[in-house]
C-alpha cells in the first residue's frame, strides 16, 4: 500500500555527511582527552543531538569546555561545506514519489544551518524540499520522541499512521515508531540488525526503495 506522505531523515539519508561529522566529533574528543576511533563515534553517536554527545563523552572522561557543542558545530558547519556528497539513488526516489505525486518532507535532529550547509550545495534537491525541512529546533524534543516527525506529518496534512519515515538510526526509528509510523531503515554499511530491533524493516540500496514504497 502506498503512504500518504513519506518523511526522511537527513544525514546519512539524503546526504552522506555522517563519515565528515564522525571524523570531525572524533578529532575534538581527542583533544580533550577522549581518544575513540571513528567507527566508535559512529556507533555510540548515531542518530543523537550534539548535546547528547557531550553528556556522554564526559561521562566517559571527555574534558569539555562549556561552550563545546557550539565550537564543535563550526567545526562540522566548515568541513561540511567543502562538500558534502548525496546519498546515491536518493535523487530517483524523490523522482519517484514526485511522479506518484506523495509529498515527502525532512525530518532532522541537526540545526537547520547544517542542512542549508549540505542540501544548500544540491540546489535541485534543496528547492524540491523547500518549506518542508524540518529541524528538533521546531519542536520541543529530539528524537527518540515522536515529536518531529508528527510535526512534519502535520505540515503534510497527512495521518501519521499513513506515513513512511526512512530512517538510518536506532532513535530515529524510535522516533517513527513512537510517531505511529512505518519505517525504512537504510542499512547501506551493514546488515541493518539495530534498526530492525527498533521495529525498522531494512533495506541496504536507496534504489530499491521505490519497490518497497509501491511506487
Amino acid at each position: 500500500m502506498r503512504p500518504a506522505a513519506v518523511l526522511f531523515d537527513c544525514d546519512g539519508v539524503l546526504v552522506d555527511s555522517e563519515p565528515i561529522t564522525d571524523r570531525v566529533i572524533a578529532a575534538s574528543l581527542g583533544r580533550h582527552g577522549l581518544s575513540l576511533a571513528v567507527s566508535e563515534i559512529h556507533a555510540l553517536f548515531l542518530g543523537g543531538t550534539m548535546a547528547g554527545v557531550a553528556e556522554e563523552a564526559r561521562r566517559l572522561g571527555a574534558a569539555l569546555p562549556p561552550d563545546w557543542v557550539d565550537r564543535v558545530y563550526e567545526e562540522m558547519f566548515a568541513e561540511l561545506a567543502k562538500g558534502t556528497p548525496l546519498v546515491p539513488g536518493i535523487s530517483g526516489v524523490l523522482d519517484a514519489l514526485d511522479a506518484a505525486g506523495i509529498p515527502y518532507a525532512v525530518g532532522s535532529n541537526g540545526p537547520h544551518r547544517k542542512m542549508q550547509i549540505t542540501l544548500g550545495q544540491h540546489p535541485g534537491l534543496h528547492v524540491r524540499l523547500r518549506g518542508r525541512i524540518f529541524s528538533r529546533h521546531d519542536v520541543a524534543r529530539p528524537k527518540p520522541a515522536p515529536d518531529l516527525y508528527l510535526h512534519a506529518a502535520a505540515a503534510l496534512k497527512s495521518p501519521p499512521a499513513a506515513c513512511v519515515v526512512v530512517e538510518d538510526s536506532p532513535p530515529g526509528a524510535r522516533a517513527a515508531r513512537a510517531a505511529g509510523m512505518t519505517c525504512l531503515g537504510y542499512a547501506p554499511r551493514d546488515d541493518g540488525a539495530r534498526l530492525a530491533a527498533e521495529g525498522a524493516r531494512p533495506f541496504h540500496r536507496m534504489e530499491d526503495l521505490p519497490a518497497l514504497l509501491a511506487l
